[in-house]
């Protein structure tokens, strides 16, 4: 129990690296702030904004699900809804393969706004429902005999714990980067070697959900 509590913890601080290593999810917008601004001060405001969004946008996407998992009798039919909506989200990302363009409207003033949207857009706290439904299930071997209440108060704070674990990988992740161009690689470093990882993003979203379906149906047997 405590290996595979372990390793879905472990798979939500990897996801949070990936996000924070991936451009698209902003920290090229951290470095932009501090040229434009006063430097270090600019610089951790923006960091601080980008955190803000993603682990609202996190939250907003685990909270119904903290609530969903305190019903005990569906609790294998929630966790093969949420493995076929992550799956099924990155089949669409991989045909719609695009940023939405309201995005590109939203002053960098709003970084917050624009980091919890971006999130949205994909499937970043999604990706998180399959293992935060895990952790809730692999963490209390008797959680049928708690209280409702108490359930309930219990699967959201693990649910805000795991978004707050994400971003904190995240944004170790995406504000090393940004320090880096920032103070020693510079702007050129940043125009030779941006990537995108939407693909592989896409296609992680594809793999969790069919990790997730296969283990919700090897445990139903």
């Amino acid at each position: 129990m405590f290996g595979e509590t372990a390793g879905l913890w472990l798979a939500v601080i990897v996801f949070g690296l990936y996000h924070g290593v991936n451009p698209g999810m902003g920290w090229p917008l951290v470095v932009s702030a501090a040229l434009m601004g006063n430097g270090r001060a600019n610089f951790y405001r923006a960091l601080g904004a980008l955190a803000a969004g993603h682990f609202l946008a996190m939250a907003s996407l685990l909270l119904p699900f903290a609530l969903l998992a305190s019903l005990i009798a569906w609790q294998n039919q929630i966790r093969a809804i949420a493995a076929l909506m992550v799956g099924g989200f990155g089949v669409f990302l991989f045909v719609r393969n695009r940023h939405p363009r309201f995005l590109a409207r939203i002053p960098p003033s709003k970084l917050a706004l624009w980091s919890f949207l971006v999130a949205m857009a994909h499937g970043a706290g999604l990706m998180l429902a399959p293992i935060y439904l895990g952790i809730c299930r692999a963490d209390d071997p008797d959680i049928g005999h708690r209280a409702a209440s108490e359930l309930i108060a219990r699967n959201v704070g693990v649910a805000m714990f795991v978004g707050f674990v994400h971003t904190a990988a995240m944004i170790a992740a995406g504000g090393s980067i940004a320090y880096a161009v920032h103070r020693w690689l510079g702007l050129k470093f940043l125009s030779k070697s941006w990537f995108n990882l939407d693909r592989v993003w896409a296609a992680s979203l594809v793999l969790v959900g069919a990790v997730s379906l296969a283990a919700v149906l090897a445990g139903g047997e």
